[in-house]
């Protein structure tokens, strides 16, 4: 392992030798500089690095003056080259693992081989870093005690908005991502599913130049994105539902009237999340409901 080196700023640094086996290396967002120290060593001292896209990590690794041999590891062949890897780590490899971008596996390829080097006992380790998600919840201005994060929503609108529509009840702060150019529809959307006058925040190009951040409510982003080129991925961050102690009348009338057009449990499922209630206590009323009838 002798002669891996890294650069910074023009000034040649030796890696340390690496133990054998599995490294997630998370690289930057936008920013180079946000790269690890830890994550440069990994990067040099690795046998092999692979990439979501080898010309994407190319930037980066001669930023930082990285030859270490890049081979390409995405969502079309990551599944066939498992076994290969496997059988490399199991000879005392040494392998870096990098997306174009943030943090491994978050909405990017490298989960089934991460399951498959745990299921076989062979070492997997991370070295962490930049992540789109929790830069945005840094700077969100919204609560993170406790927060789900979504990834990207289905692209199709149906499957979207049922997705959405089981979210509307979550108390807890909500992430996902987002592309350009279907940011102003999703936040549509989303203003339908949660409600216009929910809090969220959306942002953009973070830790670039032209980061941006833009707060409000749901209904005013989803008008101002919805006109316009919008440059980036998006990470929208939308505050949980609020605490409301629901009215006994209004959601059992909301309940009965479901059922008119819904199977049970479909009808249970809609109530639970509209009104924030315990599925067992709607399941529990639905019954009662159904054995009057």
């Amino acid at each position: 392992m002798a002669g891996r080196r890294y650069f910074i700023a023009g000034t040649p640094f030796e890696a340390p030798e690496l133990a054998p086996g599995l490294y997630i290396v998370a690289t930057p967002i936008g920013n180079l500089r946000d790269m690890t120290l830890r994550g440069l060593e990994v990067l040099a001292a690795a046998d092999v690095v692979y990439c979501e896209d080898t010309r994407e990590s190319l930037k980066l690794l001669e930023h930082y003056g990285i030859a270490t041999p890049r081979k390409a590891l995405h969502e079309h062949n990551e599944r066939a080259l498992v076994e290969t890897i496997l059988a490399d780590l199991g000879r005392g490899a040494r392998i870096a693992l990098i997306s174009d971008a943030g943090t491994p596996l978050l909405s990017d390829p490298g989960f089934p081989l991460v399951r498959a080097a745990r299921q076989a006992g062979l070492p997997v380790v991370a070295a962490p870093g930049a992540s789109a998600l929790l830069a945005a919840l840094a700077v969100a201005g919204l609560p993170t005690d406790a927060f789900s994060f979504h990834g990207f929503l289905p692209a199709k609108d149906g499957p979207r908005d049922t997705t959405l529509r089981g979210l509307a009840g979550v108390r807890e702060t909500l992430v996902f991502y987002e592309s350009p150019r279907r940011l102003g529809e999703t936040l549509g959307a989303m203003a339908t599913a949660f409600g216009g006058d929910r809090a969220a925040v959306v942002a953009l190009e973070l830790t670039k130049k032209f980061e941006r951040v833009a707060r409000g409510t749901l209904a005013e982003l989803a008008a101002q994105f919805a006109v316009g080129d919008t440059k980036g991925e998006a990470v929208i961050v939308v505050a949980g539902a609020p605490d409301i102690v629901a009215d006994a009348d209004e959601w059992q009338a909301a309940l009965a009237q479901a059922m008119d057009t819904q199977p049970l449990r479909a009808a249970v499922d809609e109530i639970a999340a509209r009104f924030n209630l315990k599925r067992k206590e709607v399941y529990d009323a639905a019954l009662a409901l159904k054995a009057e009838r």
